[in-house]
């Protein structure tokens, strides 16, 4: 894997666990994580063609899976879309809202 689809996953990640918890606490860092990590990116933003955010997105929901997450996660069910529900120019734009993007992972995870 190349460090920008890492760079990439983690921030996803980090929005799909605060998607995930049922802890409003722990969401919260979770989302400030995300805000980071998008600062990060949109700092030294990836080439576009050296990441597919499909497959960085799918990596995201394996990191925010991890077993020793699942105790705190209840808010919905993981039945998480295949594809990223953002786009590469979405999470690196200066208007990206960490908030609407949790709910939305929330909404397409809990309607599958």
């Amino acid at each position: 894997m190349n460090a920008s689809v890492e760079r990439v996953r983690d921030a996803l990640a980090e929005l799909t666990k605060a998607a995930l918890v049922s802890d409003d606490d722990r969401s919260l860092q979770f989302r400030e994580s995300a805000r980071a990590a998008l600062r990060a990116l949109a700092a030294d933003p990836p080439e576009p063609e050296s990441v597919r955010m499909d497959g960085a997105w799918t990596l995201a929901v394996q990191a925010a899976e991890a077993p020793e997450l699942q105790p705190e996660e209840g808010r919905v069910n993981l039945t998480l879309p295949r594809q990223c529900p953002f786009t590469l120019d979405e999470i690196l734009a200066e208007t990206f809202d960490v908030d609407a993007a949790v709910e939305r992972i929330a909404r397409s995870a809990s309607t599958g």
